[in-house]
């Protein structure tokens, strides 16, 4: 069966001048024949000049560019692991992954010199721009074909680090079949082909800017277009030039998007989906997509599954308001009990997932693999993490992550169902839930807001309306006001760092 290295190889030969990256901020694009050959040339340069060989790792630091594509793929033939890493931590934080990752190259765009200069003991390095660098490089390797024939599905393509937000970053090894069985049941439950094109603006070290949509349309043939960073105004101008037909971004992004003054005049026709996943989507900002024609589908994923784990269809995103929808069509759940047994339709309980779609595991790291996986090892099942429950007709929901439950006078009290709540009442923008220390209770909820545009909301208009709406003991017991919630560069909600400014 074919892997990630044969994927440019084979759009090279069947539609060699289709458009495969495309970098408008620096009119670069490539075709697939391009691309190929540069992935080639990169892998050609990996392997004579820095000695990478099959299993060794392959860092890269630098914002969204092109060069995440042919240097995934340049690894892919090489047998190599590609380990792209998030250029918003500091040079402390970027020792540990670095050393983590035991890499045996660090490739860097020359807007974080100045970081790489701080790095304690960084492996060879080489940047993409002036002098002697990456490019000259290429310019002077073999286009030639390359790659290892040994190379299977099971072998690891990615080395990706989780965002941190559940304790020390790990790297979760992604195979060549998980990004394959991602990208066809991607294609599946959204319908891509090859005439279809996303742009990316979600950093390219996490999995969901990498692999929720940009490797699924390489395998398709279609069209990635990039964005170095998010920029509302650009988003909109450049899908109308590039006629993009899929979006991908968490609830935040998509607000400020809909939220720019060009907005209702772009012309945004091409536009099919916009894809949401993150956290729980208002219904308010569904119906301002719908109404430009733009399907909106809620979804969840992660980077040890899929990513693209759930869907739901745009038909059913207000009679199932807060469902991630059904599992896409490669992987496999259950919600279980602490015992690992099933448990039936309407109760919480841990959601665990399996299939090709999921990972082989982290990186030298065994008890964190042991403690993520149970079951045969040929069939086992992977532990999210995350609480949620299945309704009768099979929809998912969401309740929270299991460790930011907390338990208030003996109940269980998930998070993310009383901030579904909060954040349905007019006034309130956006909200996290704490648990914080109560002499009476044990713990009971804070509720931290962001205030909406418009009229003012004060903390006792947040209790009384959640009065018949939660149990009591649901109800938060304190409500401050921020005016802004700190975010990792997903998108995500750090809630570690929430609970260290409100949770005293």
């Amino acid at each position: 069966m074919r892997h990630v290295a044969d994927w440019t190889a084979y759009w090279a030969k069947r539609t060699p001048e289709a458009e495969a990256v495309v970098e408008p901020h620096t009119s670069r694009r490539f075709t697939y024949r391009e691309l190929d050959r540069r992935a080639n040339r990169a892998a050609h340069v990996l392997s004579t000049t820095f000695g990478v060989s099959r299993g060794e790792r392959v860092a890269l630091l630098c914002h969204n560019r092109a060069e995440h594509f042919e240097l995934l793929f340049a690894c892919a033939k090489l047998g190599a692991l590609f380990a792209p890493l998030n250029w918003r931590l500091s040079p402390a934080e970027l020792d540990m992954v670095l050393a983590d990752a035991d890499a045996r190259v660090l490739l860097f765009d020359r807007e974080l010199a100045g970081t790489t200069g701080k790095l304690s003991s960084p492996p060879p390095t080489c940047a993409f721009d002036g002098g002697a660098g990456y490019e000259a490089l290429l310019e002077r390797a073999s286009d030639a074909p390359i790659g290892d024939p040994s190379v299977t599905l099971e072998d690891p393509i990615m080395l990706c680090y989780t965002s941190g937000t559940t304790g020390k970053p790990k790297g979760a090894l992604l195979s060549h079949r998980q990004l394959h069985f991602n990208a066809m049941s991607t294609a599946l439950a959204i319908g891509l082909g090859a005439q279809d094109s996303t742009l990316v603006f979600m950093p390219l070290f996490h999995t969901g800017g990498l692999n929720t949509l940009a490797t699924p349309l390489l395998h398709l043939g279609g069209k990635v277009v990039v964005m170095p960073t998010f920029d509302a105004a650009r988003v909109l101008a450049i899908s109308a030039a590039e006629g993009i037909t899929t979006h991908m971004g968490v609830p935040t992004v998509f607000q400020m998007i809909a939220d720019h003054a060009a907005f209702s005049g772009t012309d945004l026709s091409a536009t099919k989906n916009a894809l949401c996943g993150g956290a729980p989507c208002p219904l308010s900002l569904i119906e301002r997509y719908q109404a430009r024609g733009i399907l909106f589908r809620q979804g969840f994923g992660m980077t040890e599954c899929g990513p693209s784990c759930f869907s739901l269809v745009a038909e059913d995103a207000f009679r199932k308001a807060g469902s991630i929808g059904w599992p896409n069509f490669y992987l496999s759940a259950r919600i279980v009990d602490d015992d690992g047994n099933d448990l039936p339709d309407g109760t919480d309980g841990e959601l665990v997932l399996g299939g090709p779609m999921v990972t082989l595991g982290y990186f030298r790291n065994a008890d964190a693999t042991a403690a993520a996986f149970r079951g045969d090892p040929k069939r086992a099942w992977f532990y999210t993490g995350d609480i949620a429950r299945r309704d009768a007709e099979g929809y998912h929901f969401i309740v929270d992550r299991k460790k930011d439950m907390f338990i208030s006078g003996g109940e269980n009290v998930y998070p993310a169902e009383v901030e579904l709540a909060v954040g349905q009442i007019a006034g309130v923008h956006e909200v996290c839930v704490l648990g914080v220390a109560d002499a009476r209770w044990g713990e009971v909820g804070r509720a931290v807001v962001v205030r909406a545009a418009g009229p003012s909301i004060e903390a006792e208009d947040v209790l009384t309306r959640l009065e018949g709406r939660l149990a009591r003991y649901k109800i938060p017991k304190s409500v401050v006001f921020t005016d802004a919630l700190p975010r990792n560069a997903s998108g995500k909600i750090q809630r570690d760092e929430v609970k260290r400014r409100h949770g005293a």
